[in-house]
């Protein structure tokens, strides 16, 4: 285990915020961090859980210990000749066990090829893309209660998995730290194109049946194109939902807006795309100072400097003012905000 003072987290956050943790902990296994959850000596500090560091804007220094989790593994711990059930250290890069599967021929997560962040943050945020979420396929995880350090094994009803969302970013949030995840995946899987994205990919390709190895490449070359890569300019991803409005609601915005772009949702409802509304409000590659939007996404926020989270947050206010004006509709950040 490592523990630092007056830690700098610039190089630990994909917007590239220049902060600073009062205590920094990286730990690389279970022991470590029930070892540091119990220490008396840290019993009172404030904590704060940090995977890859690509789903938070930090506004300000963090005046607490912040814990890097870098738990690693992944092992295939049962199979047979329909699935496979594999598990991943909360340490280990999403984007690394979604190739190991995809190069062991086992399917299932293929289409959330390059999102960036962790294996122990996937369950929090419940990511998904082009068709797919982790909550298809995740069976259980392992997680540490902050105060007491008792281990808990969740199944997955116990997770609370909704669009983007999880016990763990609700009721639990700061109270459990994940270590290990696993997912029940399959070794004879169908591929998902249905995103219209990914059709349209295959189709000018004239591939009508795509291994999930396909997939994976499709899905990592399409967010390529449309995202910035961290290294260059700081960015989260996406940093609002799509939003979910009734169907009345949504059919009146139609009937004004017969262009405005959505996908399925639950019954009765509709998910509308925030890079539209943002696009529409006409934020599209856009900047203030140092802050402003990509020129190929609306609703990718950019740190094009060295602007402050206090700056990037202010851009986003602004953003979700006009949108809620223009629309009335209120947007929500998927990005947390410390």
């Amino acid at each position: 285990m490592l523990l630092l003072e007056n830690h700098s987290l610039k190089n630990l956050n994909t917007f590239g915020v220049d902060v600073k943790a009062k205590l920094f902990a990286e730990v690389f296994a279970e022991e470590e961090l029930i070892k540091l959850l119990v220490d008396e000596n840290l019993q009172k500090e404030k904590k704060f859980i940090l995977g890859g560091g690509s789903n938070i804007l930090f506004t300000k220094d963090f005046e607490g210990i912040l814990i890097k989790i870098s738990i690693p593994g992944i092992k295939v711990i049962e199979e047979n000749f329909d699935s496979a059930i594999v598990e991943a250290g909360a340490g280990v890069v999403w984007n690394n066990f979604v190739i190991f599967c995809v190069d062991n021929d086992i399917g299932g997560i293929e289409n959330l090829a390059l999102i960036p962040g962790t294996v122990g943050a996937a369950p929090i945020q419940n990511i998904g893309a082009y068709g797919q979420e982790q909550a298809d396929t995740l069976i259980s995880l392992t997680g540490i209660f902050i105060e007491s350090g008792v281990i808990k094994t969740f199944n997955k009803s116990e997770c609370k998995f909704s669009y983007r969302s999880s016990i763990f970013k609700e009721e639990l949030k700061n109270k459990v730290i994940i270590t290990s995840v696993c997912f029940k995946l399959s070794k004879n899987p169908k591929p998902n194109i249905s995103y219209k994205n990914l059709n349209e990919h295959f189709s000018k390709k004239e591939i009508s049946n795509p291994t999930i190895k396909d997939i994976s490449n499709a899905v990592a070359e399409i967010r390529r194109s449309r995202l910035p890569d961290p290294a260059n300019i700081g960015n989260t991803g996406s940093f609002f939902k799509n939003p979910v409005l009734s169907e009345e609601t949504f059919n009146k915005l139609k009937s004004e807006y017969p262009e405005m772009v959505s996908f399925p949702s639950d019954e009765g409802f509709v998910k509308v795309s925030a890079g539209w509304l943002l696009e529409k409000c006409g934020w599209k590659g856009k900047r203030i100072g140092e802050v402003g939007t990509s020129p190929q996404h609306a609703l990718i926020v950019c740190n094009f400097g060295k602007a402050s989270g206090a700056e990037i947050l202010e851009f986003t206010m602004r953003l979700k003012e006009e949108v809620a004006n223009k629309f009335g509709i209120k947007l929500e950040e998927e990005v947390n905000i410390l």
